[in-house]
């Protein structure tokens, strides 16, 4: 009796241990697991998106190669390259750390489902050594029929019972925990193996920015040959800047003043004039509160020109300062509008082509380097909107579309306004 009792409290205790540490396991481990699935997603969505820049980027190296010489287009969009396949670098690093972490888990998981499975056959064989020693069925019955009375003899036999029940859980626990531990060698293999296909692509990834970057030194040096030629070249382009901005700063004005000459006819004070209407205000609102979340001005395409000043890519202590952000994309590609407003403002700018401005109740946006403009003076459009055609330079085959945001008279950042993603 007290062998029995003994077997069955022991198997009890077990058994409730494991019970517990299945479901501490799942409390805890859980939440870890969702955040590394989510980790994992993010870095494929970025992988993803820096692939298209790269292959973007490859398309337009193309294009303007189709030139006969090395120019400062082909210089930023290889250093844009290089920029992409760094992230791309870092962002296989972040996966394989992820495989790692993985790996590390799965190994502990695989210590501890050996463990328990010895566990298992430990105890298992226990009961079986006991079963072995009272399967006389002559000794059960006169171990029932010595009881006391008839309660203790029902205690012995609900014992014998259990003993026998928990004998089969205990061999169906082995079986099932067998099975999980191969389930789980398997997957650690399957992560091992991806593993090593990670590190040869980081591998790959590395080869070859060190062959873009002796590229873009080759390019650099062959340009630095040419430093009268990009002076000149990058005078045209402040100036076309400069005409730009007076020509915004001029509608600004002139908006302006017609403003208080309508509250000076209708007998308002000055300061009152230039205030929104509720439709125009709502507008400026939303405009606002989608900071970063507004579209590209394009389908698809690269940042190559960033807002503010910028240090010359060739010429050394020269700076370049930016009204806006450059986006370079494909021949023949469209420019369209990143909220929906007013147009202002259709202008030709020398060195700039056409560029068209858009209000959006306090804000303005600026839309320049167009070849062909679909819209007019007056006209309401709506977000994405086509307005033109994006120009493709004759001289080094570039394509990119010129964007500024205003607010008032204060020049913004628009990488800040748009979204991350296209």
């Amino acid at each position: 009796m007290t062998q029995i009792q003994q077997t069955v409290s022991k198997y009890f205790l077990n058994y409730r241990f494991v019970i517990y540490i299945t479901l501490l396991c799942s409390v805890v481990c859980t939440p870890f697991f969702n955040l590394a699935a989510q980790d994992r997603s993010a870095l494929e969505r970025d992988k993803q998106r820096i692939e298209r820049e790269i292959h973007l980027i490859n398309q337009m190296l193309s294009e303007t190669r189709e030139t006969a010489e090395l120019n400062m287009s082909q210089l930023v969009i290889l250093n844009n390259r290089i920029e992409s396949r760094e992230e791309l670098i870092s962002n296989l690093q972040g996966e394989i750390r992820l495989i790692n972490q993985r790996i590390s888990r799965i190994d502990h998981q695989v210590e501890q489902l050996q463990q328990e499975l010895e566990e298992l056959k430990e105890s298992y064989a226990q009961m079986i050594y006991y079963a072995y020693k009272n399967r006389n069925a002559f000794q059960r019955v006169m171990f029932l029929f010595s009881s006391r009375d008839f309660n203790q003899a029902y205690l012995r036999l609900r014992y014998l019972q259990q003993l026998a029940r928990h004998r089969q859980m205990q061999a169906e626990k082995i079986v099932d925990t067998r099975e999980e531990l191969e389930e789980t060698m398997v997957e650690l293999e399957l992560q091992k193996q991806q593993q090593q296909n990670t590190l040869a692509e980081h591998q790959r990834e590395i080869e070859q920015l060190n062959l873009e970057k002796q590229e873009q030194s080759n390019a650099v040096e062959e340009l630095q040959q040419q430093e009268q030629e990009l002076r000149e070249q990058l005078a045209r382009q402040e100036e076309a800047a400069r005409e730009l901005q007076q020509a915004i700063e001029r509608v600004i004005a002139e908006e302006r003043r017609k403003a208080a000459e309508a509250a000076r006819a209708e007998g308002k004070p000055e300061e009152q004039a230039f205030r929104l209407t509720p439709e125009q205000q709502v507008v400026s609102d939303n405009f606002a509160e989608n900071k970063g979340k507004l579209p590209w001005p394009l389908e698809r395409g690269v940042i190559t020109g960033h807002f503010g000043e910028q240090p010359h890519p060739v010429l050394p202590g020269i700076t370049i300062v930016n009204n806006g952000i450059d986006i370079s994309t494909t021949q023949g590609s469209s420019a369209r509008t990143i909220f929906e407003g007013t147009v202002t403002r259709v202008i030709s700018i020398p060195g700039a082509n056409y560029a068209v401005i858009i209000r959006h109740g306090e804000y303005l946006t600026v839309y320049s380097n167009l070849a062909e403009v679909y819209v007019r003076n007056g006209q309401q459009v709506s977000a994405r909107e086509r307005i033109g055609i994006i120009a493709t330079d004759p001289a080094d085959s570039n394509t990119y579309v010129h964007l500024e945001v205003w607010h008032q008279n204060n020049k913004l950042n628009p990488a800040d306004w748009i979204s991350s993603y296209q």
